[in-house]
């Protein structure tokens, strides 16, 4: 290893562990060892030091066994003659570097509580995001999981130009990757330059501006270490198995661009220990031999023009971006993308004006495929700031097409068009709402490249199941309407016959293993009345899906023999999620909470937990940041239950199943809901209220409390009393 890497990794891990103790004593003096510190709404402690060391840091006195770890890894300064390799020392000090900058910014969170927004987009007047929560983690770092998002890069300083970091961001996100910044060269941040250009930064862009300080660089080893552990159900403290982890899964890199200091060397030498390679735009030294990393560990000297393909071809990514024949950039980077008000050409739907998305099945001959119509005025038609109605039809035809495809197809359209850089969808079916940008108009997008995305994309994923598709864009307000009256009454049709269908009426349940790449022992199981958990499948579309994809991980699962029907647990499932599980899980019932409930993954909307003193349950949204009756936090329920663990008195569900007939309906059902989230009452109003009507209790939703009467049981039970909520004179519940 290059003798002045280390020399100058060695003194940066000096300078950073110095500030860290320093600034720990000031803490200590002012709040003293007992008092609270972490990063919010995470479960994870301080990730890296809990990872890593399985040190679990929740106040300013955790710290200093931490501090004395970080000093007992800080090698002696590079002496001028040493026989010794450089190697090992260095990855000491990068790793005592990142302890101790999570000391630091600890701290700053407790110094400065607005410092950092603490959410997934830049406020006014604030760029830097700070650590990942929680939701934001289960949220985004699905995406390193299912492949959406092989990896991110590490960007440290600044680009020459604002230009140059346009390009090179926009090349990153369109390789679906992250791009986590921090650190300034020469008083300039790389984030900074992105605003200053207009670019939009945040999570849903992948854009993410962690902080100013090279000390935020921990934030992205965080996220990698907790994805490690979330995703990969690594214990904390297993280090050998969390860096081998990060270096098999997480496609990751630094790209420092301007003067690399010793701070920022001590960043990179600890970021090696991961298998993450440092990719410099000045002529640092270079080291060259492969080892820790899948190859080289630091190259340097590379043109901006070329640098993300150089780091891509370093760390030993393969990336398949497929072509699609749109003027604008493509690819999921872009699809949480915001255009507003200022920046608007063209606006469709969003009670605006009329707007549907259908996707319906035809004969072979009345589908000519490739074939792009657009019926009315193009956007060229129009001036800046104007609003159309929009029809999009996609019309599929193939032997192997089915109308319980139909919805499948349907629900991707959102994610096809939102890939394209400019635009912004939101919503499916008959509300829809699409913005075009000025930029993308600008760069030639016009509405019939919509209808080239989707044959492009389409075909690319689902071109199993058809064999030929065009799309017809209406922009004319009659027959826009009279489209969505077509459309309207197909979406009725599907809704009734899954609403009709019953759990006794099926013989086949359906699996969905794919939350076991980070849950091993979770196996969800999802029937016409019960949901995923996740809220993203129900029995209809894992139907689909499994025809689709027979290996996928959605299989029909036979019942069998009924061994309960009041709690629902069926012989079959039985067998099938002793298998799937690994011999670890042999049974759970579908329709209860408090008797061997079905296991949980991370991913769940919803967590529901027994309220014992008010005989009934509680539920809470993943969004939902407060404390609730149970004592808990959704976060702190999440990484309680959450590994794929069956656990009497907590359930995860998905939001749409909290007002299906078989919810916990072994327990009483509906009539035991005693407190939710505002926020969540009011998404599911038309729901609850129609659910509630069919129980008999037409006034039940009045009389479920929420935070606004209360955060413990004590608070909300003379509530509850008042009303006279029917869960009090049930029986028991425990």
């Amino acid at each position: 290893m290059s003798k002045i890497i280390a020399s100058a990794a060695i003194r940066g891990a000096y300078k950073i562990v110095d500030r860290a103790d320093k600034k720990w004593q000031q803490a200590m003096d002012k709040w003293g060892a007992n008092e609270p510190v972490g990063f919010p709404n995470t479960a994870y402690y301080l990730p890296v030091t809990y990872g890593v060391l399985g040190i679990a840091v929740a106040k300013l006195g955790d710290m200093e066994q931490v501090l004395k770890r970080c000093k007992s890894l800080l090698p002696p300064p590079v002496r001028e003659t040493c026989p010794l390799p450089y190697l090992a020392p260095a990855l000491d000090a990068g790793m005592a570097t990142f302890f101790a900058e999570e000391i630091i910014e600890a701290i700053r969170y407790l110094e400065e509580p607005d410092f950092y927004t603490k959410q997934e987009d830049p406020i006014d007047k604030n760029i830097w995001l700070g650590a990942a929560d929680d939701v934001i983690l289960r949220k985004r770092g699905i995406e390193f999981v299912d492949g959406t998002a092989p990896g991110f890069a590490a960007v440290l300083g600044a680009a020459p130009t604002n230009e140059i970091a346009v390009k090179i961001a926009n090349e990153l996100q369109q390789k679906n990757l992250y791009v986590f910044m921090c650190a300034a060269n020469n008083g300039k941040k790389f984030s900074e330059q992105l605003v200053e250009a207009g670019v939009q930064i945040g999570w849903p862009v992948r854009l993410v501006s962690f902080g100013p300080d090279v000390s935020a660089a921990v934030f992205a080893m965080g996220f990698a270490t907790r994805a490690a552990m979330s995703f990969g159900g690594i214990e904390p403290g297993d280090y050998r198995k969390m860096l081998i982890y990060n270096k098999d899964r997480i496609f990751a890199f630094a790209l420092p661009l301007g003067y690399v200091t010793d701070e920022w060397y001590a960043n990179a030498a600890g970021a090696v220990n991961w298998g993450f390679p440092t990719i410099a735009d000045t002529p640092i030294p270079e080291i060259l031999p492969t080892g820790i990393c899948t190859y080289e560990h630091v190259v340097s000297n590379i043109p901006h023009d070329k640098i993300v393909a150089k780091a891509i071809e370093i760390r030993g990514l393969k990336v398949s971006v497929a072509e699609v024949p749109v003027p604008v950039a493509y690819g999921p980077a872009f699809e949480g993308e915001r255009v507003r008000g200022e920046d608007i050409y063209l606006e469709c739907g969003g009670g605006r004006s009329p707007m549907v998305e259908w996707v319906t099945t035809k004969r072979m001959e009345e589908v000519e495929d490739g074939k792009i119509e657009v019926i009315g005025p193009e956007i060229t038609d129009v001036p800046a700031g104007s609003r159309l109605p929009l029809a999009i039809t996609v019309e599929v035809a193939g032997r192997k097409m089915q109308e319980d495809y139909e919805p499948i197809l349907e629900r991707q359209i959102h994610h096809f068009i939102n890939y394209a850089q400019g635009l912004m969808h939101i919503g499916q079916r008959d509300i829809a709402w699409l913005r075009i940008s000025i930029s993308a108009m600008n760069k030639g997008f016009r509405l019939s490249h919509i209808g080239a995305l989707l044959h492009a994309k389409m075909h690319q994923d689902f071109g199993r199941i058809f064999d030929k598709i065009q799309v017809k864009l209406y922009t004319e307000e009659d027959k826009v309407k009279e489209i969505v009256n077509r459309a309207k009454s197909v979406y009725g049709t599907r809704d009734t016959r899954i609403e009709g269908m019953t759990d006794e009426g099926v013989e086949t349940y359906y699996s969905c293993t794919l939350c076991q790449s980070f849950a091993p022992s979770h196996v969800c199981m999802i029937s016409p009345e019960r949901t995923g958990l996740c809220g993203s499948y129900n029995w209809m579309d894992c139907k689909a899906a499994y025809e689709i994809n027979p290996t996928g991980p959605n299989q029909p699962v036979e019942k069998g023999e009924c061994l309960d029907a009041r709690y629902g647990q069926w012989k079959g499932v039985n067998d099938f999620v002793l298998k799937a599980s690994r011999q670890k899980v042999d049974h759970y019932n579908f329709y209860s909470i408090i008797n061997d409930p079905m296991t949980t993954c991370g991913c769940c909307e919803c967590i529901a937990a027994v309220l014992p003193l008010c005989n009934g349950i509680m539920t809470v949204n993943r969004e939902y940041r407060g404390m609730t009756p149970c004592g808990m936090k959704f976060t702190t329920l999440a990484g309680t239950i959450g590994g794929g663990l069956s656990t009497p008195g907590f359930l995860g569900h998905g939001k749409y199943n909290l007002c299906q007939r078989k919810f916990v309906v072994g327990d009483g059902g509906i009539k035991r809901l005693v407190w939710i989230p505002k926020m969540l009452k009011e998404e599911i109003a038309d729901r609850l209220k129609a659910r509630a009507e069919e129980v008999g209790i037409p006034n039940l939703p009045e009389m479920i409390a929420d935070e606004t009467i209360g955060t413990t049981e004590e608070e909300i039970l003379p509530f509850l009393q008042e009303k006279g909520h029917p869960a009090l004179t049930m029986e028991p519940i425990m």
